[in-house]
């Protein structure tokens, strides 16, 4: 039919569909809740805007076709249609292993060219500068600094940050054990700066926070384990303090982390196993904003820039 609204129910067929493949995704990859939740999203909404008879098992190229210039007309982005390119295609390849379907309908579909933006990041001086913003002599500053330290050091995503336990911090090594996307663990060096904080952090701060016993290694000031937005709005408090006019969030540091890794020559492969990117290509993005740096610089500093 082809003009669904949101209105529109999907059908107890496709919802069947859905929930199986989910399942068997979730088994063979480990997906997280949210990346399940975005799959469920991009094919309740196939589903739902064409509205088969036959449901999802009786899709066309043409049919996608159609949603797809629906999507466009809808001036929805092209990196929100290849999300959901990318979706479908692994759903049709898992009907068609499963002899559900003959044919799969987004096979010969190209995804839209996209312009990749560079991460936004920070100079190494608005680095020192956020590092430096936290009062140490309080033991709320001195769990900041030592969070900052830490995130900056690591590269770590901001749920990895703030769910970190004591188990996982080894300094005798100077690692850190980390669960990323997936459940897949991986093991970062700290640096010296970092230890010496976690260390200053444990003995003058951690006990003061703590409310009763805790694996938590930075509890929020109820002593539980901090939430991601309770950080992001930490982490703004202190660019302000600081004066960094950039929109800063925890993830700016962990773009800082990469890209002054790849300004300072470090392998790719080597920033990628850091940051626990799964595919190469999406480490390859540092590639980028280092040459926009050395652009920038060459720009500023060469006579003839």
């Amino acid at each position: 039919m082809g003009q669904g609204t949101t209105k529109d129910l999907v059908s107890a067929q496709d919802r069947r569909t859905i929930d199986l493949y989910l399942d068997a995704i979730w088994v063979e990859k480990g997906l997280s809740d949210s990346s399940l939740s975005s799959y469920r999203r991009d094919l309740d909404g196939l589903a739902r805007w064409l509205q088969l008879p036959s449901g999802l098992l009786a899709v066309s190229e043409s049919d996608v076709g159609r949603y797809l210039a629906h999507r466009l007309q809808s001036k929805i982005s092209a990196r929100s249609t290849a999300r959901f390119l990318s979706c479908v295609r692994g759903f049709y390849a898992y009907q068609l292993r499963e002899n559900a379907m003959q044919e799969n309908p987004v096979a010969l579909i190209e995804s839209p060219k996209q312009g990749r933006p560079l991460p936004k990041s920070l100079s190494e001086g608005d680095v020192i500068r956020l590092l430096a913003a936290p009062n140490v002599e309080e033991a709320i500053g001195l769990r900041d600094r030592t969070m900052l330290e830490v995130l900056y050091a690591c590269g770590l995503r901001v749920s990895e940050l703030t769910g970190l336990t004591l188990a996982q911090v080894n300094l005798r090594q100077g690692v850190v054990r980390v669960m990323g996307k997936g459940s897949k663990e991986r093991l970062v060096p700290l640096g010296e700066e970092a230890m010496n904080w976690l260390l200053r952090y444990a003995k003058e701060a951690r006990p003061a926070l703590l409310k009763g016993s805790s694996e938590v290694l930075f509890p929020s000031t109820r002593g539980q384990q901090m939430t991601r937005q309770t950080f992001w709005h930490r982490i703004k408090h202190w660019a302000q303090v600081a004066g960094i006019a950039t929109e800063l969030s925890p993830h700016t540091l962990r773009h800082a982390f990469a890209t002054h890794l790849v300004n300072h020559g470090a392998d790719l492969r080597v920033v990628q196993l850091l940051l626990g990117h799964s595919d190469l290509s999406t480490t390859q993005i540092y590639t980028h904003v280092a040459e926009a740096r050395m652009k920038s610089l060459h720009a500023e500093h060469h006579p003839r820039g």
